[in-house]
């Protein structure tokens, strides 16, 4: 159901990967790195060149950029914060029938500010290394697996 789960800075930096499946690809550090930074730049691309700017920036979001990708071979979905901090995870096709992947990476968000922006050793922008926050995407994803 659930592949991947990454988050990239707004500098376009990749904080956190993970598989959610072991029908996810595996993929290594560099490949993550790469993934990030393209999807952080398609992103920015999609942004300028929407020819329709949504009234106030869209419900959640803080620009126009990619929300949603459907292809045949996967469904990706983003979300970013108004600080510029970018949710994304894929899933395989037809997966949106079942579950909401926005609501979804908008509770694994309230994760990231309950675990990690409350520890007093975490600095923003840099990788997550927060067992409390892998543990609760471990045990929502498990959650959602249930559901479908």
């Amino acid at each position: 159901m659930f592949l991947h789960l990454f988050i990239v800075n707004k500098s376009g930096g990749l904080i956190h990967h993970r598989s959610l499946s072991s029908k996810a690809p595996k993929l290594g550090t560099n490949e993550w790195l790469r993934i990030g930074s393209t999807f952080h730049s398609l992103y920015a691309i999609a942004n300028e060149a929407s020819p329709v700017k949504l009234p106030g920036n869209k419900k959640n979001g803080a620009d126009d950029g990619i929300e949603e990708i459907q292809a045949d071979g996967m469904t990706l979905n983003c979300f970013q914060t108004r600080t510029g901090l970018k949710f994304v995870i894929t899933a395989e096709p037809n997966t949106t029938a079942a579950v909401d992947l926005g609501q979804i990476l908008r509770e694994i968000y309230m994760l990231y500010t309950d675990c990690c922006l409350k520890d007093p050793f975490y600095e923003l922008e840099m990788p997550i290394r927060c067992e409390l926050f892998t543990q609760g995407v471990e045990n929502l994803i498990q959650k959602y697996s249930r559901i479908r």
